[in-house]
């Protein structure tokens, strides 16, 4: 049985606090905020990508690139946010996040075309390290391993989807009036969750003097920039540009080595050559990388499309397909994720992880060799997928994030 990681891992440095929320109550709150104004930019938008090609007469190719950036800027800025945020301050990296991705939601409402949009995304991608910061914060304020288990569930089980009203939302608003009406929305839930985060949400600095390493948060970014390019490409199939996938790959590549050297001459790096050595930070890393590319393609990219194409698919429009398989998907990860992380603190983080792997791999077959079979197989792999993933894998993954980086530093790892 996996040693509890929860009952192991403290932090070495006591942050430093400017002010207190009034409660536990008032924080989960504040959180769970931030968390929403995150996820809706990714589950709100998956069932009105149909109608945001429609409106703006582009094809799903083109469409599918705005999503692609606004993950590429969440891996970008969920980089090296969370550690800036423990130099110059949580509550501030959070509203600032959270003011940005206003910005971006107004934009991408009031975009002409499609390129204005893909720019929008982009920018809305700053908010990819609320998650990590919440939890961060969350394990600041809530010592007890069991309680803080319950509520990281329940912070993180937002990132699967809000209970499911986000899908029915997202498709509703989508039907009735329009692509843009959902960007309008986030943005007003993010005015909320900015609200919330300066009354709910301490400051703390656990790393206050310490100096940012911005050659290695530059280097970095173009190793995930460059792949993430070279992965889209290939995406083309017949027609990617092959010489500029070499070149994107052996640019990455190039950044990747310079970002080696730099981290070993620094003299307070972003992620030391001793912690790059080290198997579970490489483990952590492509399990999310893996999770992610395979869960959330099959169930957004691959169900959704199926379940409304009239052709080879169910013929659903956006709000029934949301209604039948994204918000049962949201809703059974909701109520798992509590569960799951309470056990997680009791049996270990690593044996739920693997618990919802397992679980992964059947939903994702299912949904490979039945899902044009019937409805009633396309909804049932989806609701193991919910489970497993949005309940179990995903919980896991993000929680680790913090229990790993505080086992670093107490190793005198920079993380």
């Amino acid at each position: 049985m996996t040693r509890p990681a929860g009952d192991t891992i403290e932090a070495t440095v006591e942050p430093q606090r400017v002010d207190r929320p009034r409660s536990v109550v008032a924080l989960v709150i504040a959180l769970l905020a931030a968390c929403t104004a995150f996820q809706l930019n990714a589950s709100m938008l998956s069932p009105v990508l149909v109608v945001m090609g429609r409106e703006l007469r582009a094809d799903q190719v083109t469409v599918g690139l705005s999503q692609t950036a606004f993950f590429t800027g969440t891996a970008v800025f969920g980089l090296f946010l969370p550690r800036l945020s423990d130099i110059v301050g949580r509550r501030r990296i959070l509203l600032g996040m959270m003011a940005v991705m206003i910005v971006g939601e107004v934009l991408a409402a009031l975009a002409p075309d499609m390129t204005v949009l893909i720019i929008a995304r982009g920018i809305q991608g700053v908010t990819g390290a609320v998650v990590p910061i919440c939890l961060m914060v969350l394990r600041d304020e809530v010592r007890d391993p069991r309680r803080y288990g319950t509520l990281m569930g329940v912070v993180t089980a937002v990132n699967g989807g809000i209970a499911g009203i986000d899908a029915i939302a997202g498709g509703m608003l989508g039907t009735t009036l329009g692509f843009r009406s959902v960007f309008w929305v986030i943005a007003a839930v993010g005015v909320v969750a900015m609200a919330f985060c300066y009354f709910g949400v301490p400051e703390s600095r656990p790393s206050r003097g310490v100096r940012m390493d911005w050659y290695g948060v530059l280097l970095l970014a173009g190793v995930v920039f460059l792949f993430q390019s070279a992965v889209n490409e290939m995406g083309k199939g017949s027609g990617a540009d092959w010489t500029s996938i070499a070149a994107l790959c052996a640019g990455g590549a190039v950044c990747g080595v310079v970002f080696w050297r730099v981290e070993g001459a620094v003299a307070q790096p972003l992620a030391s050559p001793a912690l790059l050595k080290r198997r579970a930070t490489w483990a952590t890393v492509a399990t999310t990388v893996l999770t992610l590319a395979g869960v959330i393609a099959a169930v957004n990219w691959i169900a959704m499309p199926i379940a409304q194409d009239t052709a080879t698919g169910f013929g659903l429009g956006a709000d029934s397909a949301s209604l039948l398989l994204l918000t049962p998907y949201a809703l059974l990860g909701w109520f798992v994720a509590p569960f799951a992380g309470r056990l997680a603190s009791v049996i270990g983080y690593r044996t739920i992880l693997r618990i919802g792997l397992a679980g992964g791999v059947v939903g994702i077959v299912g949904l490979a060799l039945f899902s044009n079979r019937g409805p009633v197989f396309l909804v049932g792999a989806t609701l193991l997928l919910g489970v497993v993933y949005a309940g179990m894998a995903n919980i896991m993954l993000n929680g680790l994030g913090v229990v790993l980086s505080r086992r670093a530093t107490r190793a005198s790892c920079p993380v």
